[in-house]
């Protein structure tokens, strides 16, 4: 497939964000409700915030927090650290105490931008708690809003600075010519970010994203997506997450696009905005499309502008993609597979897959990625067809893991990332995704992979989500439990389920146990967390 033409990539996010707002100084870039910011609007304030952040001692390697919903505070002090060299480490507003306080000290967090009360947390008064076991911690950036929890809060062993003060610390001239020289200095192989995985086991681990892993992952997507700058991109993920902040903001940055951006997801508002903007791109996590689906009958949502929907961040189902295809009949649909590691999509199905590919692979590499399946040491390549171990190198791969607790064993020799996940390549490249290495359990002597017998219930119509672990068992070593959100209203039981298995699926590969839940516990990033659902059974 010939690449759609993009700007070369630039070396640094400010180059990225300069190159673009040269081009276009005066062109919408992101919507937010009623605020409306240019590529020219976020170049310039980007510059203040970083001659503020300067103001404040902050400079190259210092770690700066930032939590909030989805913003454009967010992307102005993102691109602001970008500038000075400064590492932003992303932080979820679903995060509390122990979360936040491991990650403060994990990444040695100077200063903190947040919002004020959301879901019943106050941010403020909680960071001050986590102060005095954070050494480094200093600054309290508060955004919009914050002000009123700060107010309320009598304690302060944090200098609280308003996000109004970061940016008139850069009126005058210059500290913003000054800034300028300074930028060049930040190299493409300098830290831009910190994200942390998602937590699906144990303690999560900080990886390092440089300048280049994320414009590499971006710049690969954009020309593998044609993005243009007649795009508009309705964006509901979380900019703390590579779903957000690299397959949304920056991919669009590198084709000049549009993106209506949402504090957060809710079906119901997001739907509304795809009915007033009418967009060319759709992105989300399965559990979002899904829900998506759900709300949207009975509305009358047209979906007639949307050229390309793209789904990642974990297994997609074929049923969904069906459902998809007939909601958006004249989209196209892409699979993406990229992890925090990859610093984003790493993997993007082709413009011309076959109805099969699509419902069955996750699609080829993309930019210069390049991909190994091994054996469970991690040592010998396997023949293509066979079942390993996924591992990448190039494109968004980042040099490793940060923090205190460094847990660089994911790497191999020479870069290559070991993902944990388990597929196949066939001849033409295509990769076939089975699972996590570590979800998949033994029954009897047998390997059960549980994305694959997932992917089968949710084919059931009455059947919204389902997530499968192994559990011990004295006679076969391992069975599968598998947990079931029903559609509304649906009544489907655990013998209807059986059955609905046991004609398509081999013996050992039908569920033992089923259980009904209300609801799935998710990551930050929308994917099922599983290792809640072990700590359940272990607790039973």
């Amino acid at each position: 497939m010939t690449s759609h033409p993009i700007d070369a990539m630039p070396l640094t996010l400010a180059a990225a964000l300069d190159a673009a707002s040269g081009e276009r100084s005066a062109a919408p870039f992101i919507l937010h409700g009623d605020e409306l910011a240019t590529y020219g609007d976020l170049a310039v304030a980007s510059r203040q915030a970083a001659a503020g952040l300067q103001a404040l001692g902050l400079g190259p390697g210092d770690r700066v927090g930032l939590l909030s919903l989805n913003c454009i505070e967010w992307l102005v002090l993102f691109f602001a650290c970008a500038r000075i060299g400064a590492v932003a480490v992303a932080m979820s507003p679903r995060y509390r105490d122990g979360e936040l306080g491991y990650i403060l000290k994990d990444s040695q967090v100077k200063a903190v931008a947040t919002l004020g009360e959301h879901e019943g947390c106050d941010f403020v008064a909680l960071f001050e708690r986590l102060a005095a076991d954070a050494p480094r911690l200093r600054h309290l950036i508060l955004l919009p809003g914050a002000e009123v929890q700060a107010h309320a809060s009598a304690t302060t062993k944090l200098e609280r600075v308003p996000y109004s003060t970061v940016l008139q610390s850069a009126d005058n001239a210059e500290a913003v010519t000054g800034l300028q020289s300074g930028a060049t200095a930040v190299t493409a192989d300098q830290l831009a970010m910190v994200i942390y995985t998602s937590g699906t086991t144990g303690r999560p681990k900080g990886a390092g994203l440089t300048h280049r892993s994320l414009l590499a992952s971006a710049w690969a997507q954009a020309a593998h997506m044609r993005i243009a700058d007649t795009d508009l991109l309705t964006l509901a993920s979380p900019l703390n997450h590579v779903g957000g902040i690299t397959c949304g903001i920056l991919t669009l940055l590198a084709g000049r696009g549009r993106i209506d951006l949402l504090p957060e997801f809710k079906a119901p508002r997001m739907l509304e905005r795809i009915r007033l903007h009418r967009p060319t791109l759709l992105a989300g996590v399965p559990t979002m499309m899904t829900l998506l689906l759900m709300k949207s009958e009975g509305m009358d949502i047209d979906f007639s502008s949307v050229r390309l929907a793209f789904i990642g961040g974990s297994s997609v189902d074929p049923s969904l993609l069906a459902r998809l295809q007939q909601k958006l009949p004249a989209a196209t649909l892409m699979n993406l597979y990229g992890l925090s590691e990859t610093s984003g999509a790493i993997v993007l199905t082709p413009w011309d897959a076959s109805d099969r590919d699509l419902m069955e692979t996750i699609g080829v590499p993309i930019g210069d990625a390049r991909l190994r399946v091994v054996d469970p040491g991690g040592v010998n390549d396997l023949p293509v067809g066979e079942v390993g171990e996924l591992c990448f190198k190039g494109c968004g791969v980042v040099p490793g893991y940060v923090g205190e607790a460094v847990a660089n064993a994911a790497f191999l020799p020479d870069g290559w990332l070991r993902t944990g996940d388990l597929g196949q390549v066939d001849a033409r490249g295509v990769i076939t995704l089975r699972g996590r290495a570590k979800d998949m359990y033994i029954q009897g002597g047998f390997n059960v992979y549980p994305a694959e017998v997932e992917a089968h219930i949710t084919r059931h119509p009455d059947v919204l989500m389902a997530a499968g672990i192994g559990v011990p068992d004295p006679v076969l070593g391992e069975i599968g439990h598998y947990f079931i959100v029903r559609k509304p209203g649906a009544t489907v039981t655990e013998e209807v389920l059986r059955a609905w298995c046991a004609e398509a699926l081999a013996d050992y590969k039908v569920p033992r146990r089923f259980e009904f839940r209300e609801e799935l516990p998710l990551t930050p990033a929308g994917k099922i967390q599983k290792a809640a659902l072990r700590s359940d059974r272990a607790q039973t």
